[in-house]
């Protein structure tokens, strides 16, 4: 028999729960009907979707539900349709070569809307979502291209990227003239300042720019030119120009003669579809730039 003596709360006549804090008793009322129907509610629901649905996870999978259902399914085939969809509205980009897009208004502004937000999604992080670019990541907006700037040449950049892992990659690295020990240090300084110069930058005082020009000649030509205006079927850029991807002073320039540069952007193909890709090209072909 339990010697638990029931207390009853003289206001409300309910019997209290025995806890009290600070003169205040906890009344044991019952939980209010809906409120426990609810409850009982949800644990069914609970047990059911612990059956139809994926819930469980196990050491290396899940349980994956008598439906076998997913929200990763449900994406998939979002994406699909979306693709689907754009195909059948840019039904004429697929056909239509990035030359013919540009000369037709319809299939152009499409293109430039689709490209705008291919842009936002996969470019922008490097190349700004102006696309004026950054240190190392070229500006689009300008006229200096250095593997071509034509419509054609951005598509074919587009799809195959620079020193990417794609087989048809456009590649030609720059050569590390210091840490290959091909020129030495006060050597690298003198070409530097012979870059500067014809740049239409001070050199540093004292500068022998006639050794400057014959270390251009002797390094620098096979691929940046005689006149150094660059070669763009090689991707080397045009020093005389005020335009520089990685920087121009002194400081800079030495580095990248020291160490080179061998800047990547990723081969597009197998990332996006084709239409995605034609808008891309015709898109920043008409941000400003391209030839």
């Amino acid at each position: 028999m339990s010697d638990h003596k029931k207390e009853i709360d003289h206001i409300t006549g309910v019997e209290t729960t025995g806890h009290e804090w600070d003169g205040l008793k906890e009344l044991n009322n019952p939980l209010p009907r809906w409120w426990l129907w609810t409850w009982y509610a949800c644990i069914v629901w609970a047990i059911g979707y612990w059956v139809l649905f994926p819930a469980w996870p196990m050491v290396s999978s899940y349980t994956k539900g008598y439906l076998g259902h997913t929200n990763r399914e449900d994406g998939i085939k979002a994406y699909e349709s979306l693709i689907a969809q754009r195909m059948e509205q840019g039904a004429g980009l697929q056909t239509a070569s990035v030359e013919e897009i540009l000369g037709d208004d319809d299939l152009r502004q499409f293109a430039v809307a689709q490209g705008s937000a291919a842009f936002g999604d996969n470019c922008a992080a490097c190349h700004g979502s102006g696309a004026a670019g950054a240190t190392g990541y070229p500006n689009l907006l300008d006229d200096d291209w250095l593997w071509g700037g034509t419509i054609e040449d951005i598509h074919t950049t587009l799809l195959y990227g620079i020193r990417s892992t794609h087989e048809d990659t456009r590649l030609n690295n720059m050569t590390a003239f210091g840490r290959d020990e091909i020129l030495e240090s006060d050597e690298i300084e003198t070409l530097a300042d012979y870059v500067l110069s014809i740049s239409g930058q001070e050199p540093s005082e004292g500068a022998d720019l006639d050794a400057g020009a014959t270390l251009f000649a002797d390094n620098c030509t096979s691929c940046h030119g005689e006149d150094a205006k660059g070669m763009q079927e090689l991707g080397a850029p045009n020093l005389t120009d005020a335009i520089w991807l990685y920087g121009g002073d002194r400081e800079t320039i030495i580095e990248t003669i020291t160490n080179g540069r061998q800047g990547v952007m990723p081969s597009w193909e197998a990332r996006l579809d084709p239409v995605t890709i034609k808008s891309l090209a015709v898109y920043v072909h008409t941000r400003g730039g391209g030839q």
